[in-house]
């Protein structure tokens, strides 16, 4: 018999106690019953078993107790979620997440030290019940009347604080409707149109015209998958105001914290200025510093990354403190210094224009520093490279070395000048051995996260490639206000920031800002279930990387939930209900490995012992038992019964390059491997377990980076995209098939994922289509017969319903026609190079597993700012579509030639063919001009062998006719005189 409640005190906190383990007694009180609610417990901490109620010593008062006692674990059971990934095998991966600690079957843990788990959660109760007393005696203390402009100014702080963090601006109806309306008319006509082309074939060109419909037909499908996400787009703004309201701000805030990822690899091609500065734009960013940390992961393990961050962080001891002191942006000292506007326009101060010359002088020193390690590093020694202490570098080959860490910055490092704490700055460099697969940046990512959650474990995660600086300061506070706001973010696994970039030309020739993705793509993803994820300025929630499902997944129905309403239902048909439920659920979680903890009640108790076990964590997550405490605490921070004077040792075993062997790291957790394009496969993973992203356009863009602004650079980087496509389009995860199970993909995001995939396609008929024109023009023939009165209607329509739908498009996402127009000219300049070549080397690379890499030769420029945009680097990309505007322009040319020969009755067609290969000479200028060369100005042999070219061939064409046929020519042979 368990004791009363008046002879019985809480085991936490020696209050009366509300409810006992029925296994060891175990009594806590009600408010010890609720901090267990809030985080996620729902059973003893002793020994994992159910709580009961205690007899109360009033006897009405035990009922009572028990239902609210049951009513407080249904609850827990209704919010808690947890993953794993199910089998009819016994060796299938398993793993669970439970907010608890991880707790044996009917057994008692401990934690490393040998102290029980259940007596640290008894500790921390203490301790906050301790926090409580504090502060409520603090706030009296305080009781003090304030005064009236106090008050005013507290009362609007408080309603600060309980408004949303931010709010959906939805697009103008009278911007909206006509769009969507045309969409509905062009998809009509464009059903006519086909019907049209269908049954009037050109029997006298039927190769031609068929091939012609098939590319039409293939543009249509495209274009569906391309329009319709785009139904309802959305704007979003945020109050940073407001959560600073709610969470305060300094060192008593209660904001999470965030772990910033860097990746980089080749110095020599990544270059470490322009890294470091990315790292002091994190290191000055807005935040407080006590809950930033920087991570910077170095797969090439080289020295010159290394000691270039260790001058980077001796640096950061000065800037720091003056970006936050004077509040500048950006924050990145190459781009601040560089901006051509006057300084003091805002900032008058003196002792601002003293400290702003000083801090120029001292970074120009640093880059000398910077400069002279880049100089010094271009040679390698014979015997490698030596540190300072006279050892060698463990990195010097970076396909054999061990894992390295070190931490510059950081609670016990460094401080500012200014005494002040500075953010965590970690080098990681993770292990390399031969004969593993390191899956290149997505294994580095994934090191990166278990590295963080062993040293630091923010709850939320930011990546940014080594090149995309902080533009904002403030973007961190932008991403909380989704993240943080629990009427927003409870499902959201990731915010996306916009890419913006530097060092692009005004006319932004080869569409390196890719305006129209992200400007309009992405805000009409935003009104479905998320955009995609881009790879890089994303702030995740560290959870949802773990493959972990969100917390509002639909629960599955009791097996005796309809147990007493059997006379209202038949018994039969509620049991082939639950067990098709049950079979469905099951298969999903083979696919995505999430499920609710809810659902476990439809397991039985060996299945449920089997989800709660710490060895179906380890299958998961891999042999770190800090690691896997790590990922039970859902709102972050460093385990209690870790130790800190091991968590190095600890961070190094989980960058080992063996520690995933068998686990389900890039299969369910982490950055999915199996494509170049990690980052689409990755957010599409979270897209199918339920999650939804959230895209977020602060009016000062967020980051900033560098682009590949010359044309072979950027065609090489559309190949590795493209590619990535291709090889997501042939494994398990292609969105044609994968993931319908739960059901947890919407259907218009599924198209656009589909659509992620399939594009690279699009370049056969694009191909095909672009060559017709010159194909028509040197034969004589043409793709569409003689126009009817009902033709003449559908053309027009089809071109107006084109022209209409890109007008409305500019009207509610804001870009600019010219910006519309060179995403236009890249699609096709892009289509008929690099996906071209991404289709026959992804075939190649999975059917055959042949690895094709093209080289590119680099060529000097003279030219001033924008010298690289003018660099012409020769590559084998480059040979399908000079072909094409070579072929034609020859087929404008013959056709004008063969219209002088053939009179006034061949005008007509003519002009129907040169506008169709005017279309894509036009289409590809961009490329043309690349291949001039230098701006507005043209080689002058390009000129002079042009025009001989098209002289010499139009001549040609005149005297001899290559496509005149035999019979034509016999006739007129025979009709030599004047009567014939």
């Amino acid at each position: 018999m368990m004791e009363s409640a008046a002879a019985q005190a809480c085991a936490a906190c020696g209050d009366d106690a509300r409810a006992a383990c029925r296994a060891c007694s175990y009594a806590l009180c009600r408010a010890c019953l609720d901090e267990d609610a809030a985080e996620g417990r729902t059973t003893c901490a002793r020994c994992g078993g159910d709580y009961a109620a205690i007899d109360q010593a009033h006897g009405d008062a035990r009922a009572e107790a028990e239902g609210e006692v049951e009513s407080h674990h249904a609850g827990l059971r209704e919010r808690v979620t947890m993953g794993s990934h199910l089998s009819d095998r016994q060796d299938e991966v398993s793993h669970a997440r439970t907010i608890s600690s991880m707790s044996g079957y009917g057994s008692e843990l401990n934690d490393e030290s040998g102290k029980p788990i259940w007596k640290n959660r008894v500790d921390s109760w203490k301790e906050k019940k301790k926090e409580k007393k504090a502060s409520a005696k603090k706030a009296a203390a305080k009781a003090q009347a304030p005064p009236v402009e106090e008050q005013i100014m507290d009362e609007k702080d408080l309603t600060d604080a309980y408004e949303p963090l931010s709010r959906i601006i939805p697009i103008s109806k009278n911007k909206l409707t006509p769009y969507r309306a045309v969409i509905i008319m062009r998809l009509i006509v464009l059903g006519l149109f086909f019907h049209y082309r269908i049954t009037n074939p050109v029997y006298s060109a039927f190769g031609l015209w068929m091939t012609s419909v098939i590319c039409e037909i293939w543009f249509g499908f495209s274009w569906i998958l391309d329009q319709f996400p785009k139904w309802y787009p959305i704007n979003r703004e945020t109050y940073v105001d407001r959560l600073i309201a709610r969470y305060g701000d300094g060192e008593d805030s209660g904001l999470a914290p965030v772990d910033f990822f860097v990746s980089t690899v080749d110095p020599m091609k990544e270059p470490p200025l322009i890294t470091a500065n990315t790292v002091l734009s994190i290191l000055a960013v807005d935040y407080p510093v006590e809950k930033i940390s920087c991570y910077v992961s170095d797969d090439g393990s080289a020295m010159l990354t290394f000691e270039s961050l260790a001058e980077t962080a001796e640096f950061a001891r000065k800037w720091v403190p003056f970006c936050k002191k004077y509040s500048i942006e950006p924050r990145a000292p190459e781009f601040y210094f560089s901006q051509k506007i006057d300084y003091l326009k805002d900032k008058i101060h003196p002792a601002f224009v003293k400290e702003r010359r000083a801090m120029k002088r001292d970074y120009e020193e640093y880059k000398v520093r910077i400069n002279a390690l880049v100089a010094k590093a271009q040679k390698t020694p014979d015997e490698g490279w030596i540190m300072q202490d006279g050892t060698p570098w463990p990195g010097n080959n970076p396909r054999d070395h061990p894992g390295m860490i070190q931490v510059f910055l950081g609670e016990t490092g460094a401080r500012d000048f200014d005494g002040n704490e500075l953010p965590r700055l970690v080098y990681v460099s993770r292990e390399k051995r031969p004969g593993y697969q390191h899956h290149k940046k997505a294994g580095a990512m994934n090191a990166l996260v278990r590295v963080s959650a062993v040293l630091t474990n923010a709850p939320y995660i930011l990546n940014l490639d080594c090149d995309h600086y902080v533009n904002n300061s403030k973007a961190v506070r932008e991403a909380m206000c989704f993240m943080m706001d629990p009427t927003v973010g409870r499902d959201v696994c990731y915010v996306q920031f916009p890419q913006r970039f530097d060092g692009i030309d005004r006319s932004d020739r080869y569409a390196n800002r890719n305006v129209v993705f992200f400007d309009v793509n992405m805000k009409g993803l935003d009104g479905l279930q998320g955009p995609v994820y881009v790879g890089t300025g994303c702030c995740f929630y560290r959870q949802a990387l773990y493959g972990y499902g969100p917390p509002s997944l639909p629960a599955l129905p009791k097996s005796s939930a309809c147990s007493w309403c059997c006379c209202c239902c038949p018994k039969k048909k509620v049991e082939k209900s639950e067990r098709e439920i049950n079979r469905d659920s099951r298969r999903e979680d083979l696919e995505s490995a999430i499920f609710n903890l809810r659902e476990i009640d439809n397991y039985d108790e060996y299945e449920r012992s089997m989800l709660i076990s710490q060895m179906s964590f380890e299958k998961s997550f891999g042999l770190s038992s800090v690691f896997i405490e790590s990922t039970l605490m859902e709102n972050g921070g460093v385990p209690e019964s870790a130790d800190p004077s091991t968590l190095i040792k600890e961070a190094i075993h989980v960058i080992s390059c063996g520690y995933e062997e068998k686990t389900e790291w890039g299969k369910e957790i982490g950055w999915i491997y199996g494509s170049v394009t990690e980052d689409i496969l990755t957010g599409f993973k979270m897209h199918c377990r339920g999650w939804r992203s959230i895209y977020c356009m602060p009016i000062r863009p967020a980051f900033k980076g560098s682009a590949p602004i010359n044309l072979s650079d950027r065609l090489h980087q559309v190949l590795r995209w493209a590619l990535g496509s291709i090889e997501i389009f042939f494994s398990r995860h292609c969105p044609l098939w994968y993931g319908y199970g739960g059901g947890r993909l919407k259907w218009l995001q599924r198209l656009s994922y589909i659509n992620t995939i399939v594009y690279p396609f699009t370049s056969l008929p694009l191909v095909a289509y672009c060559c017709l024109p010159a194909i028509c023009l040197l034969t004589g023939k043409f793709i569409i017969p003689t126009l009817s009165n009902a033709a003449t209607v559908w053309f027009l329509g089809l071109f107006m319903s084109i022209i209409l739908t890109s007008v409305l498009e500019l009207r509610w996402s804001g870009i600019g026609i010219e910006d519309w127009w060179r995403n236009e000219q890249f699609w096709v300049i892009g289509g008929v190079s690099a996906h071209l070549f991404a289709v026959f080397q992804g075939i190649l690379k999975m059917v055959a597993g042949l690895d094709t890499n093209f080289t590119v030769t680099a060529k000097s420029s003279e030219d001033g700012e924008f010298g690289e945009l003018y660099i012409f680097k020769w590559t084998t990309v480059l040979i399908p579509p000079t072909s094409i505007l070579v072929l034609n322009m020859v087929g404008v040319v013959a056709g004008f030639s063969a219209a002088l020969n053939s009179g006034y009755e061949s005008w007509g067609p003519l002009f129907g063919k040169v506008f169709f290969s005017m279309w894509v000479i036009m289409h590809l200028y961009p490329f043309l001009k690349g291949l001039m060369g230098r701006q507005n100005r043209t080689p002058t042999i390009v000129v002079l062998w042009s025009v001989l070219l098209a002289s010499v061939f139009s001549l040609l064409w005149v005297k001899i006719d290559p496509f005149v046929s035999g019979t034509e020519t016999a006739n007129t042979s025979t009709c030599s005189t004047i009567d014939c």
